[in-house]
């Protein structure tokens, strides 16, 4: 079993969805990301999710996209990401997720990705623009060292298709709960029961729901048997840190 699915399966033995909070490497900004981040870490994530800037992020909603902006501009890349995660190994106690878009990730060379990755405490990928058809390459190279390619879903796909994710999925199925881009929404949206009952009557792994979550009054207007198994945040959180607000104070909402 995979890290992440170990630690999303330990949260829920102990009676509750795990917590995943996105944060996009270099916010709020190169001096407060790694103490942003450890803030985290300690107060209830179990699985942090590493945002990986880049130019044409075309899923993400205005909080993420300017978080990447502000990042690029600071100088903020895929290298140095790697080269600070492997300094850090082991201080971080959450499992450890790279999101982000193909391009850096192809260009570094899968190989030299997943090798650097491994050596940084990394867990798992998720690259929501890159196609199921044309995963196969990157998956190899990941698994070769023990780390998960996270499968991607929404309202649009199949139970057919999520079989073809299904057989190669690992770690966890990032469930995304609307079309369109990320960003907080104030109600969870009425498809999202019916998504995730169609992912968990296909996939074995946890099921972890993102897009537009801020608060858990979201997740109690669900069924019983449609709330997720782990929650995403990123526009919340990024929201709420960019107002100078603490990781700690966003946490404890969750708690």
């Amino acid at each position: 079993m995979n890290l992440l699915e170990e630690k999303i399966r330990k949260a829920n033995a102990d009676g509750r969805p795990a917590l995943i909070p996105f944060l996009t490497a270099g916010f709020p900004n190169q001096t407060d990301f790694w103490p942003t981040l450890m803030e985290l870490d300690e107060n209830g994530a179990d699985i942090i999710e590493i945002g990986v800037p880049f130019s044409d992020p075309v899923a993400d909603g205005p909080v993420v996209e300017e978080a990447s902006r502000r990042a690029l501009s600071d100088g903020v890349n895929l290298r140095g990401i790697l080269a600070d995660l492997i300094q850090r190994k082991g201080l971080i106690q959450a499992g450890v997720v790279l999101m982000g878009y193909l391009n850096p990730f192809l260009q570094y060379g899968y190989e030299k990705l997943a090798q650097d990755a491994a050596r940084g405490g990394v867990h798992g990928f998720i690259v929501p623009d890159l196609p199921h058809e044309e995963a196969e390459p990157l998956r190899l190279a990941l698994k070769k060292q023990g780390i998960a390619l996270i499968p991607l879903v929404g309202p649009n796909t199949s139970a057919e298709r999520m079989a073809l994710y299904a057989a190669e999925g690992e770690g966890y199925v990032y469930v995304v709960s609307v079309m369109g881009i990320t960003g907080e929404r104030g109600n969870v949206a009425p498809q999202v029961a019916e998504t995730v009952r169609r992912a968990r009557s296909v996939f074995k792994l946890p099921l972890a729901l993102g897009f537009g979550l801020r608060e858990p009054a979201q997740l109690e207007a669900l069924p019983a048997d449609a709330r997720p198994d782990a929650v995403v945040f990123g526009s919340a959180l990024l929201k709420h840190l960019d107002e100078g607000k603490s990781a700690e104070e966003f946490m404890a909402r969750w708690k």
